[in-house]
């Protein structure tokens, strides 16, 4: 059996104003009604279109909150690779993601450091976009090994200060 080395993005890699790889995903309603499922949302606006619609006023069905927030760390976690520990999320919601939008999500790094612990942070802009227009928008901050021997998921107590 092979084993495959991961490569590890290590603090001394990135720097401000790094852009990280866009993510681009074709939403479809399972991904709407899938997303509202695990994460337990059984509101209508969710997985029923006839409520949406003539009851909400929506053109379809849309991405629930937690949704969304797995979108962004999926794509913060894509970048960083297994060692990548979410510090932080905070995102803005400003319009709906429906099925049929092609969602892209597209990042860039705004600060990049250590704390007193010696924990190697970078700080991040995320934005998700579906055509030319912002649905949403998310400041990150994503612990990453300093070093080769460094793994933020080890951290504990006073080590870890998200």
């Amino acid at each position: 059996m092979s084993t495959k080395t991961v490569p590890r993005l290590l603090l001394g890699d990135v720097k401000v104003g790094d852009e990280l790889p866009p993510l681009s995903y074709d939403v479809t309603a399972t991904t709407v009604v899938l997303g509202a499922i695990a994460a337990r949302d059984y509101r209508p606006m969710h997985h029923d279109y006839d409520f949406a619609v003539n009851r909400n006023g929506e053109k379809n069905i849309f991405l629930n909150t937690p949704n969304q927030a797995a979108w962004y760390e999926r794509y913060v976690t894509d970048w960083t690779g297994p060692h990548g520990r979410l510090a932080r999320l905070k995102f803005r919601m400003r319009h709906p993601v429906f099925p049929d939008d092609t969602m892209v999500l597209r990042g860039t790094v705004t600060a990049v450091g250590t704390d007193d612990a010696g924990c190697g942070f970078v700080e991040l802009n995320v934005t998700m976009r579906v055509g030319d227009t912002d649905n949403s928008d998310c400041d990150v901050r994503v612990a990453i090994p300093v070093s080769e021997d460094d793994n933020p998921w080890t951290r504990k107590g006073d080590q870890w200060n998200p």
